[in-house]
């Protein structure tokens, strides 16, 4: 499944880059560096029933144990202080980034209710596309009768452009659905 995804990449999306957008060496094609997945839990944090929860259910989507965020200072506006467990945080490189990939890509994204495609508008200035996911149930892995309360994550997809057209036309061409 993970060469799947190597083989495309290197058999069909790379040459073609290469010839439409010239480049001279093979070294400037673009290529997805890392994926990183995010979860703010924010002041919910602190009950342990819901971080081990959302532990547990990042492990379960991408097989690698999560790192949990902590508050760098103390703000008394939001009732957070120094060293406060706020959220959850997970980077993905090769093998697992590819296997993610790919079940995002085939399994996940298509049981979203009413979709249509991913905003193609998107992308930072660095060529790197960032998006949302409102619940966490579209992912098969994770059990119904499990989860007490929808829980959002936002998925990063770090790549090597710098710009968001090559980097849209990466995505396209690695099969991530986009709106026209």
């Amino acid at each position: 499944m993970v060469e799947k995804f190597r083989k495309l990449y290197k058999d069909t999306v790379a040459p073609a880059l290469k010839e439409n957008f010239l480049y001279k060496n093979v070294q400037q094609i673009p290529k997805i560096e890392k994926i990183q997945i995010n979860r703010g839990l924010g002041v919910s944090a602190q009950n342990t029933k819901i971080l081990k929860k959302s532990i547990e259910e990042f492990r379960l989507i991408t097989g690698q144990q999560p790192m949990v965020t902590k508050a760098k200072q103390s703000n008394a506006g939001f009732k957070v202080r120094e060293d406060m467990e706020l959220g959850i945080t997970i980077t993905l490189r090769g093998k697992k980034m590819y296997s993610f990939l790919d079940r995002l890509i085939n399994l996940s994204l298509p049981r979203i209710r009413d979709f249509q495609g991913l905003d193609p508008k998107k992308f930072d200035k660095h060529g790197n596309y960032n998006f949302g996911i409102n619940d966490q149930l579209i992912f098969p892995e994770i059990d119904y009768e499990n989860v007490d309360q929808a829980l959002g994550l936002n998925i990063s997809i770090v790549t090597s452009t710098q710009n968001s057209i090559e980097s849209l036309s990466l995505l396209k061409k690695m099969g991530l659905p986009f709106r026209d």
